[in-house]
């Protein structure tokens, strides 16, 4: 049962003026605590200890909070909606339907049976406008009801960034954004120029920080939607991570 889970993302969340409630922080607890269990008979995560899962998991999709406040301000809507490309087990997505409970949010992943892990979460910590979608990233960009229909795409290290590029701008709206969290990014930041350019998006900002509580180095990019992704992108499944743009 994890125990520091509370006191570990409360005194981020404090000092970062995201004021989680007790409910909130009660569902993490819980999450915490079904993640635990059902990680013993399927292989969710390798970070299993207290500190680990609220540091390395919660906090750091805590970090893309306000990334998700602001584009609800620019937009004038509480109830953006969100893809969280290659989900896995829950993070960021989950963590931001806790931290923000009015968005809309997609979970894409390829297997199925994290998606039914997933399903069990957000019914126990009693989640709504939670949608799964199984597939892979490739062929769910080229679905039309998921394609240019979202507001925000977000992804964590998935992939490399032209890659990850591929991947998700194509499920963002005209005018949308792509959200990518990553570690180090300099050698990736100027890969992707192309990418960028070819998917319909401008590097808008890159944010680099440490994780709270540790030395590892984080990166946000945001990737302004300003034309419609071409046809033909995403590459069918396996092109874009063995030949990136």
């Amino acid at each position: 049962m994890p125990e520091l889970i509370i006191p570990i993302v409360k005194k981020y969340s404090d000092e970062a003026g995201l004021n989680l409630s007790d409910k909130q922080l009660m569902q993490l607890d819980k999450y915490a605590e079904m993640l635990v269990k059902t990680n013993e008979v399927m292989n969710l995560t390798n970070i299993t200890d207290d500190e680990g899962i609220a540091v390395r998991h919660f906090i750091d999709s805590l970090t893309l909070v306000p990334y998700i406040k602001a584009e609800q301000a620019r937009v004038g809507r509480d109830d953006i909606s969100i893809i969280d490309v290659g989900t896995g087990a829950g993070f960021p997505g989950v963590v931001l339907k806790i931290a923000i409970p009015e968005i809309k949010l997609t979970l894409l992943d390829s297997l199925r049976k994290r998606l039914n892990f997933l399903e069990e979460v957000s019914g126990e910590l009693e989640l709504t406008n939670v949608r799964t979608v199984h597939g892979r990233a490739e062929d769910a960009g080229n679905d039309s009801s998921l394609r240019a229909k979202y507001d925000i795409s977000c992804a964590r290290a998935v992939a490399n960034l032209p890659v990850l590029c591929e991947y998700c701008l194509p499920f963002v709206k005209k005018d949308g954004a792509f959200l990518a969290m990553k570690g180090n990014v300099e050698e990736e930041e100027a890969a992707s120029k192309k990418a960028i350019a070819v998917l319909g998006g401008r590097k808008e900002s890159v944010d680099k920080f440490l994780l709270p509580g540790t030395d590892m180095n984080r990166s946000i990019v945001t990737v302004r939607k300003i034309h419609p992704t071409p046809a033909g992108y995403p590459r069918q499944a396996g092109k874009p991570s063995k030949n990136p743009l």
